[in-house]
């Protein structure tokens, strides 16, 4: 997946919003003002820190020696880092899922309420 890709993926999801708050290089995916996505447009191999089950994240990284690692310069418990160009299209399209997912079910019923009605 290229970064236009993952853009256009992440854009897609209802009440995402992109922006640029740490520098100019990374692009951050917000859901309702809560971050699930960051990308540096600048490191090569072009990766995605995504936010993932702590178990499923084991598992994760064990099964993509190398393309899945932890998050780089996030809670590694919480956040994984993927290689874009080596990874499927369709496991990253559900690894962005699940953690849209995850940062929505962590949120309070009104704003679950509030992204709903978006």
């Amino acid at each position: 997946m290229n970064i236009e890709a993952f853009r256009t993926y992440c854009l897609d999801k209802k009440g995402v919003t992109e922006e640029f708050p740490f520098d100019a290089d990374t692009l951050v995916f917000k859901v309702m003002g809560k971050m699930f996505a960051l990308c540096s447009l600048k490191r090569i191999p072009l990766s995605a820190n995504l936010k993932c089950d702590p178990d499923r994240a084991v598992v994760l990284r064990e099964e993509h020696d190398g393309a899945i690692i932890p998050g780089w310069h996030m809670n590694k418990t919480h956040w994984n880092t993927c290689v874009l160009e080596e990874l499927p299209p369709q496991l990253l399209a559900e690894l962005i899922d699940h953690s849209y997912n995850l940062v929505v079910s962590k949120m309070t019923k009104k704003q679950q309420a509030e992204l709903a009605a978006l």
